[in-house]
């Protein structure tokens, strides 16, 4: 991947390289095409000396050059200005021979902001000097003399070819650090991309690109996080979820196995022994009577779990007076409380508090805490229940002073078969997944509930349902 890339950015800087000379040619081209096109069309190519002189200097034609703002001069052969007219740059009416040559030999020179053009009557002996300001000055050319050899030509010719040797040495060695340091900077975060993707494609969902930068990469490897932290929590669920299943499956496994066991032998018993008495064949009926009711509770509650997982489930909710609806369930539980030996106090207010709620499967909720409370407390126990509202929560508290569990199980309390050891025994009759239901169903109403426990202090089931305004 590396050497592709970074081939690639070589090659495309050659072909960049390649193109910088061609253009450099043809703009020096361009440059000395403009160069003669600006000189065709400037006013010093239309007014020369040349083209203005004359024998009498009197009746040289001065207004054009003057009307254009230039200067004329004329200068006799004792180095006097005779006659000046518009633009003067001379600084004395009179010259001497050294200052004359001076400008002679300055007046071509480059860089001055003057244009001079001048010419010699050999008639008349006087020079005509014709002054322009220099507008704008493009000096490129390359000139030889083709007619006579020059001794110097092998030595200039070597100088020039030296610096333009020199030249693409330089502009292709930039060509190709410009192109490495380029691809560096694309290919080590692309190689960090490369690095992770591939560990995340082997399993490894703790895979990260770490870079620093602000730039577009650095925003990619952002997004690259982000998903590769959903894709481990995702993994992590479905390992938890699968962990789950398999506990799940080896506990139906166990606990239909006590009752389907006690069924099978009884009904040997039965099978095998007709002289049997009448009490012990009525209380063997009555054992497999129980453990068949107790793996039908079992299989009943794993059907109802599991419809509840099941994107079909749907709830069917109506406005409801939660004070009321809490007040008739705990009415039908009192010969519960009362069977069991349970004194009980509820606390709910006489007003209206509305939620929507789907009242058969609360029904499920307030009967499988009843049926919790009962079955994992001694007699003596007190029930309290308490509805409350805040803000836009309706809070109904559902707590018993038994003996409670411990409060590391409060968080797993509400998994399936998530019983303490002491319960999981037969003689509670539960399934283990009472608590469980009581969740999906509070849940699924957009509420909540949590437990607070302590162990031989009792429980305290907290559930919080959205307040709906009544209509």
């Amino acid at each position: 991947m590396r050497g592709s890339i970074a081939n690639r950015f070589l090659f495309n800087y050659a072909i960049m390289f390649i193109i910088s000379i061609i253009i450099t040619f043809i703009t020096l081209l361009v440059l000395d095409f403009a160069n003669h096109m600006i000189m065709n069309t400037l006013v010093k190519s239309n007014y020369t000396a040349d083209s203005l002189m004359q024998d009498d200097y009197e009746k040289i034609d001065l207004a054009p050059v003057i009307d254009n703002g230039g200067g004329v001069q004329v200068i006799d052969q004792s180095y006097e200005i005779v006659l000046t007219a518009g633009l003067n740059t001379f600084k004395t009416d009179t010259l001497t021979v050294e200052q004359f040559t001076d400008f002679l030999t300055s007046s071509k020179s480059k860089g001055i902001p003057f244009n001079y053009d001048i010419a010699y009557n050999p008639n008349k002996r006087f020079w005509l000097v014709v002054t322009f300001p220099t507008s704008l000055r493009i000096d490129f050319q390359i000139v030889s003399n083709k007619e006579y050899t020059s001794v110097d030509t092998q030595n200039v010719v070597t100088v020039l070819v030296s610096v333009v040797m020199f030249y693409l040495i330089l502009l292709a060695g930039s060509t190709f650090i410009y192109s490495k340091l380029t691809s560096i900077s694309f290919v080590n975060p692309l190689k960090q991309f490369y690095k992770s993707a591939k560990r995340l494609r082997d399993g490894d969902y703790t895979a990260r690109v770490e870079l620093r930068t602000k730039n577009e990469f650095g925003e990619l490897a952002g997004i690259f996080n982000a998903m590769a932290e959903r894709i481990e929590e995702e993994m992590s669920l479905r390992k938890q979820s699968e962990e789950n299943r398999k506990k799940l499956v080896l506990d139906v496994s166990h606990d239909l196995k006590n009752p389907l066991a006690s069924v099978m032998g009884y009904a040997e018993l039965l099978r095998n022994n007709g002289t049997m008495t009448k009490e012990n064949f009525e209380s063997y009926i009555n054992i497999i009577y129980e453990n068949s009711v107790r793996a039908n509770s079992l299989i009943v509650d794993m059907f109802e779990l599991s419809k509840m997982d099941s994107p079909e489930f749907q709830l069917i909710k109506e406005e409801v007076d939660v004070c009321e609806y809490v007040r008739q369930r705990m009415i039908s539980a009192i010969p519960s409380f009362d069977e069991a030996g349970f004194t009980y106090d509820f606390d709910i207010p006489d007003v209206e508090i509305y939620s929507k709620l789907d009242t058969r499967q609360m029904n499920r909720v307030f009967q499988n805490l009843v049926s919790n409370a009962i079955q994992y407390n001694h007699a003596g126990t007190n029930v309290s229940i308490k509805v409350k509202t805040q803000n836009d929560v309706v809070f109904i508290t559902f707590s018993d002073n038994g003996v409670g569990i411990p409060a590391e199980h409060a968080e797993t309390i509400f998994q399936p078969f998530a019983r303490v050891d002491r319960a999981r025994n037969s003689e509670t009759g539960g399934t283990g997944l009472g608590l469980a239901i009581v969740d999906k169903i509070i849940t699924a109403h957009g509420g909540r509930i949590e437990l607070i426990t302590t162990e031989h202090a009792g429980c305290e089931f907290i559930i919080q349902l959205p307040k709906a305004e009544p209509s």
